[in-house]
């Protein structure tokens, strides 16, 4: 009767222990799935900002070389014989490089880094290339650009309000963050050039080509 009872309960102890193993294994398989499905979210995510960013500085390349009529009027373009940088830096009212900036305004030079400039960071972002260098540039031109509108001052140089809404947090200092964001986490990885770019051999030799 033991014996019986024995062989009677074996069974139902074996469907339990698979049963179980099956619907653990189903769990697992589906926090799989959804692991996936969120890590693809931030990759996803990253792209978006990468492509976006780069629109702004391919868009402000474009509108001061051909003068599209928005921050740049028409027939004032580059192109026109407008210079891209004169009437910036020229207005700089503010800062400890006040002087410095009204004499670069509008100097060839100061026009051609400037210019090449965005379309290199334009490019490469919205390609999903070079980001580290990218990030550099970009880096380097939003500090020059913070130092120009310089958000300390409470008053510009003649004495008027400088309406400055944040004394150190500007959207110039949001911009670098995200280029060293974007170059930190590979965002050229996804939906973008970044891993074909990685397996060229001149930038597998030099990796802050990245």
């Amino acid at each position: 009767m033991a014996v019986h009872q024995h062989q009677h309960q074996h069974p139902h102890r074996g469907s339990g222990f698979r049963l179980s193993a099956v619907l653990r294994g189903r769990r697992t398989a589906s926090a799989s799935g959804t692991a996936v499905a969120t890590d693809t979210g931030p990759a996803y995510a990253l792209a978006s900002l990468r492509v976006l960013t780069g629109f702004v500085f391919l868009w402000a390349f474009l509108d001061k070389t051909f003068g599209l009529g928005y921050a740049t009027p028409s027939g004032k373009g580059w192109v026109d014989g407008g210079s891209p940088t004169k009437g910036f830096l020229s207005s700089v009212a503010a800062g400890p490089m006040q002087s410095t900036f009204h004499a670069w305004a509008g100097a060839a030079w100061a026009d051609w880094l400037f210019m090449l400039g965005l379309l290199g960071i334009g490019v490469a972002l919205t390609a999903g290339v070079a980001l580290r260098l990218a990030a550099v540039a970009g880096t380097v031109m939003m500090a020059f650009m913070w130092l120009a509108e310089w958000p300390p001052a409470r008053h510009l140089a003649d004495g008027s309000p400088s309406m400055s809404t944040n004394p150190f947090a500007d959207y110039h200092l949001v911009y670098a963050a995200a280029l060293i964001v974007l170059a930190l986490t590979a965002a050229g990885d996804t939906l973008g050039a970044g891993r074909i770019w990685a397996r060229l051999p001149f930038v597998r030799d030099h990796r802050w080509l990245r």
